[in-house]
């Protein structure tokens, strides 16, 4: 079952097919199955048959040398050698597929000598009550398999509870823990950045966009937090301010280099300190935009289009958008459409930029009858060589 090459497969039915017979039946297993290596192994103890454990699950389980050690010291040990498969079994029954059972075990592989009455139901089970569809679970578990050998009431339900109070509501819990489940298990010093974030006037929606962006903040030590938000705050974004997150999460991550340079990249096309910093409070993504589209975006609005660089600043969100898939396509829509003559007035190429889709089309496009085909064609035939 959790195996990932046709042979693997084959051999782990057929255990299957014998383990459904009797578990107790060690020795009715063929010797080409796993499960004469475990009875082996639990008879005679020899470090011969623990490396053939070993390479057995090194080479058919996909374990890393580490995991498969592990493994085989707790099978060498072990009163009861075939725990592992009756916790396989036990998950295929409840609808886990394949690939999930095979991403859990090998993330965690102390699932294997759990107790399933007292270990792996009551957290299925939770997690059940919760909301997770088996198909669900499944898939979250395969991400998250280290909490199923967590404490269910001192570990498990205290997290669960710490991601509610961000959650706006019940509907959203589950999404939000599929996204953050990797660190559930640090509630207490969620909570603790949680107190941080709202004394900064980071709640509500704010609060929850912020943990599901970049939910390992939440893990940092304070002292961090406090300087990505003084860095915000140097770029003019201030306490209670709504673009307060937006900031933070611009600055997470970049350099003071980084940072640095799209600076300098912006004042280089003649906007002065000013006007770059209004420029980033209005549209803070800038910061993470890559510098060769930065570039390309300046040339292109100020010495294609000659827009007024107070356009540029009023309006900075029109740089992020993709020169190739929406600003190069329908600037040349423009161009045709007043080469024709087919406008009374010419529109604002900004206001054309910040339509949607559907409404650029039937405006610009589907509204000229016996032109649309020839103006659709050149609107999905773009090539940004034509403007380099």
């Amino acid at each position: 079952m959790i195996f990932t090459h046709s042979s693997g497969a084959m051999l782990f039915l057929k255990l299957y097919s014998t383990l459904s017979h009797s578990l107790d039946n060690l020795s009715s297993i063929t010797s080409r199955t796993f499960l004469p290596l475990l009875s082996t192994v639990s008879s005679t103890k020899s470090s011969k048959e623990r490396i053939l454990v070993l390479d057995y699950l090194s080479s058919n389980f996909k374990f890393s040398k580490t995991q498969s050690s592990y493994i085989s010291e707790r099978v060498f040990h072990a009163r009861r050698p075939q725990q592992p498969f009756i916790v396989l079994n036990y998950f295929q029954k409840i609808g886990f597929t394949e690939a999930h059972i095979q991403s859990m075990v090998c993330r965690t592989p102390q699932i294997l000598f759990s107790d399933i009455d007292k270990t792996l139901e009551p957290k299925v089970e939770y997690f059940h009550q919760l909301g997770f569809a088996v198909s669900e679970l499944g898939k979250f578990l395969s991400k998250n398999s280290t909490l199923l050998i967590s404490s269910l009431n001192k570990t498990l339900a205290p997290s669960v509870e710490t991601v509610r109070k961000i959650a706006c509501n019940e509907k959203d819990l589950v999404r939000l823990l599929h996204r953050t489940g990797r660190v559930l298990l640090s509630h207490k010093k969620i909570l603790r950045s949680v107190a941080f974030f709202q004394s900064c006037g980071i709640v509500g929606s704010q609060l929850l966009y912020l943990f599901e962006r970049q939910s390992l903040l939440f893990t940092k030590p304070e002292s961090l937090l406090q300087n990505l938000v003084s860095r915000a705050a140097d770029l003019g974004f201030h306490v209670n301010s709504r673009m307060l997150v937006h900031a933070i999460l611009v600055v997470h991550g970049l350099t003071a280099e980084a940072f640095e340079r799209r600076v300098s990249l912006i004042q280089s096309y003649g906007f002065s300190k000013d006007e770059s910093s209004q420029m980033l409070r209005r549209a803070p993504f800038l910061l993470r935009s890559a510098e060769e589209k930065l570039k390309f975006g300046f040339e292109f609005f100020l010495n294609a289009v000659m827009l007024p660089k107070s356009v540029l600043v009023q309006r900075p969100m029109i740089l992020m958008y993709s020169m190739e898939d929406r600003v190069i396509p329908r600037y040349r829509i423009l161009q045709l459409l007043i080469s024709e003559n087919l406008l009374k007035k010419n529109p604002s190429f900004v206001e054309m930029l910040e339509m949607r889709e559907d409404m650029f089309l039937k405006k610009y496009i589907l509204k000229f009858r016996y032109k649309a085909e020839t103006l659709l064609l050149a609107y999905k035939s773009h090539h940004l060589e034509d403007f380099s």
